[in-house]
């Protein structure tokens, strides 16, 4: 069993990105005891406002890099373009348990899908192209809808294109002239989605958060419920390739992987090599969070075994809601509000989360709802 680096409060916690990810993350290390110092360009980030310091300079700003890998006694990160040449100089300094590699991985769709179709594991039908002509070749092999996704970049339903029927073919050769090299697939129309969220220890230890299910709204998460109405046979698919993709991408902290379930069986989507979105539920519903679990992972703890303490809903508050939400939050003692500080309420920005536990999943749903009614 490999040996883990441990390192103890109060020693520093570097954290590469500011977002709302950092910012949890710095909640948890902080109860902790750790000193945070993050790194992120914009002056009054989430993550800066909870934190011991912040280094105000690009996330492929070198020297800066190398002043945040000075400071931090472990550097870890809250989003997976992270630039490789800084993540490998931070792992040369021996401060990056979590490597290059998942990140190398993770930043590339085409990488994935390697991965994923290398180790036998369920994946949508696909094609990487490089031009328009390539698109065009692969869509007479892949059956409609399908889709067409940028290999790098994008999230919450950008940076792709979804191909319906054959009158869309010209706009996603477009697509491919102008964003190559990309990824075609076939569009899995699913029963349900799942993301399985776990952490991994420097030893090779995996504790798995219960498997959640998510409900999505123009490509963005908008609730997340656990447990997940799966089968047991489901379950034990979707932890099986999990933990084979986190071997082979030597995963250290926590991880997610998002999948498609269709007649019983799992289709593996995408991969975050970091805390998720559908995990935000782990910190009332379980006995610990998804972000106090990869601080104890990164600095070489011993891992908590997880059990799910109440059934929960996580109803993501995007910008077009804050208002509605604070109205709500005058009226109702129900749910825990989470807000992540963000200077600027946006059309489809994530500005926080809001979280119900109850005895049942019924009792859940019926305080999700009130407290829906007051948002009115």
């Amino acid at each position: 069993m490999q040996k883990s680096n441990v390192i103890l409060p109060p020693k520093t916690i570097g954290i590469i990105g500011g977002g709302q990810l950092g910012r949890m993350m710095t909640i948890s290390a902080k109860y902790m005891g750790y000193t945070v110092v993050v790194l992120d360009p914009a002056k009054n980030c989430p993550t800066a406002q909870v934190a011991d310091e912040h280094i105000v300079a690009a996330y492929d700003d070198m020297q800066a890099i190398k002043q945040l890998t000075a400071k931090a006694d472990v550097v870890t990160y809250e989003f997976e373009n992270v630039d490789l040449e800084a993540a490998a100089y931070i792992e040369q300094q021996g401060k990056l348990p979590q490597g290059a590699y998942a990140l190398q991985i993770t930043q590339n769709r085409a990488e994935e899908k390697r991965v994923i179709k290398e180790n036998n594991l369920p994946v949508p039908p696909f094609s990487i192209v490089h031009s328009g002509k390539e698109c065009e070749n692969a869509l007479e092999s892949i059956p409609f809808p399908a889709v067409i996704k940028t290999c790098r970049g994008g999230y919450d339903g950008k940076g792709q294109l979804k191909i319906s029927t054959a009158e869309d073919v010209q706009a996603a050769i477009l697509f491919a002239e102008e964003k190559h090299p990309c990824i075609v697939e076939h569009w899995i129309s699913f029963d349900k989605e799942i993301s399985v969220v776990f952490s991994r220890a420097q030893t090779g230890e995996i504790t798995f958060f219960p498997i959640a299910q998510n409900e999505h709204k123009d490509h963005i998460l908008f609730e997340t419920t656990v447990p997940a109405s799966i089968s047991k046979a489901v379950h034990d698919k979707a932890l099986e390739a999990a933990t084979v993709l986190a071997k082979k991408i030597n995963v250290v902290g926590t991880f997610a992987i998002e999948m498609f379930v269709k007649d019983e069986q799992i289709y593996i989507n995408e991969m975050a090599p970091r805390p998720h979105n559908s995990g935000h539920y782990t910190i009332e519903a379980c006995n610990v969070s998804q972000f106090t679990q990869h601080i104890r992972a990164i600095c070489g703890l011993p891992l908590v075994q997880i059990a799910l303490l109440q059934p929960a809903i996580m109803t993501n508050i995007l910008g077009e809601n804050m208002n509605q939400v604070l109205h709500a939050l005058q009226r109702s003692s129900e749910g825990f509000v989470h807000l992540y500080g963000k200077d600027e309420a946006k059309v489809k920005r994530k500005m926080g989360h809001v979280t119900f536990i109850g005895h049942s999943e019924k009792a859940v749903l019926q305080q999700a709802n009130r407290f829906k009614e007051e948002m009115r």
